[in-house]
């Protein structure tokens, strides 16, 4: 096993863009915390007659908002995970977090829980936009977070931003990424706001309350940042990731390799290569089930051609990009000899560079990166 996901379905606030599963009530907080340990045990009861899962390397806290925990119930499900699972003394243990949640305190208590790396939900350094996306922080949390986190020792976090907004000019962007970057942060996610279905912000948009997300505006500021980060001496790993060499999210990186991780917790998901299976979205029936010891779940198994498209999928939007030696090793000669030959249109037009056997997205590229993978399936 390479990894394991703990999902805390709990938020302070609401954010208008997102279509996560979260609570914004507390009240379950313990039964459901309780609900968790019981289904990382009931995992290694049922799993011991397959042999002892393999070292695990990382572990992360997403959410929702996992900083939203007390400490002691951080560490509940930390001493949990080390008594069932063999967790490396050099697994990577990350924990998102808000940055009104950070303190001085907060920060030398998680390290002395084993948290090692933090991902914080920055989003934007404008306070308008904060409003806009109706985020519980302001401006100055972030800057104070940054700084203690730094002070604290963590010598690996992550902030998010947000680019294309109806209220994020040019110039606005400019300042929230040179911002990270003059702040020397190890890794840094920029994600395009997208307007999801059944969210906030889809019926404020429907209802005219918002302006609509303009696509051209949102290239061109992915763009801008590419350049920023590849002049600032960050690696474009993967299309909405970047890292100062050797800092990359080693978790998240799992999924984009293919590799198992299990989760944990409500709509949480587990991946063992071939099958994917994923708990309930509901925290009141998670809670009962897990009472009653039965894991609330979903599952399917993956055919090879399945298991082709995603490898086609995740493996563009890194930098290693696809190999066509893998493919041919792994699915066949046919399918490898198919794939060489319908991506050479995107070769042709400069939008995936062949460097020998493996095939990365250009910088153009990436801005249809969907759109290429979904062409490219079988």
């Amino acid at each position: 096993m390479s990894g394991i996901y703990i999902h805390i379905p709990f938020c302070k606030k609401a954010c208008h863009y997102c279509n996560f599963h979260f609570s914004t009530s507390l009240q379950s907080k313990t039964a459901l915390l309780n609900a968790i340990v019981k289904e990382i045990t009931l995992f290694s009861i049922s799993n011991k007659d397959a042999g002892e899962p393999g070292m695990v390397e990382t572990v992360y806290f997403g959410g929702g908002t996992p900083s939203i925990l007390e400490v002691d119930e951080v560490r509940l499900i930390m001493d949990k995970l080390r008594e069932k699972f063999r967790v490396s003394p050099e697994a990577e243990i990350t924990l998102e977090a808000n940055p009104d949640d950070i303190n001085p305190l907060r920060l030398q208590d998680y390290l002395a829980s084993g948290i090692n790396r933090l991902s914080v939900g920055i989003q934007s350094f404008s306070e308008a936009e904060l409003v806009w996306m109706n985020r519980a922080h302001k401006v100055s949390d972030s800057v104070r977070c940054i700084n203690e986190i730094k002070a604290a020792g963590f010598t690996n976090f992550s902030v998010d931003l947000i680019y294309g907004s109806p209220l994020l000019s040019h110039e606005e962007w400019r300042k929230n990424v040179m911002t990270v970057i003059e702040k020397n942060i190890p890794h840094i996610s920029c994600y395009a706001l997208t307007v999801e279905p059944g969210t906030a912000l889809e019926k404020m948009i429907t209802q005219k309350k918002k302006v609509p997300v303009d696509p051209e505006k949102q290239a061109e500021q992915f763009v801008m940042l590419m350049d920023w980060m590849q002049e600032a001496g960050y690696e474009h790993y993967e299309i909405s990731n970047f890292a100062k060499p050797y800092l990359r999210s080693l978790h998240n990186s799992s999924y984009w390799q293919g590799k198992n991780y299990y989760g944990f917790g409500p709509s949480a998901h587990s991946f063992d290569g071939k099958n994917r299976r994923w708990n309930i979205a509901n925290n009141a029936i998670y809670i009962k089930s897990l009472e009653k010891e039965v894991v609330p779940f979903e599952e399917e198994s993956l055919t090879d051609i399945q298991c082709l498209n995603e490898y086609i999928m995740i493996s563009l939007r890194t930098m290693e990009g696809l190999s066509i030696e893998k493919v041919n090793n792994d699915f066949g000669r046919e399918f490898a000899e198919k794939l060489t030959t319908r991506i050479s249109k995107y070769v042709d037009n400069g939008k995936i560079l062949a460097r020998g056997p493996n095939l990365t997205l250009t910088k153009d590229g990436k801005l249809f990166a969907d759109g290429i993978a979904a062409d490219l399936f079988f």
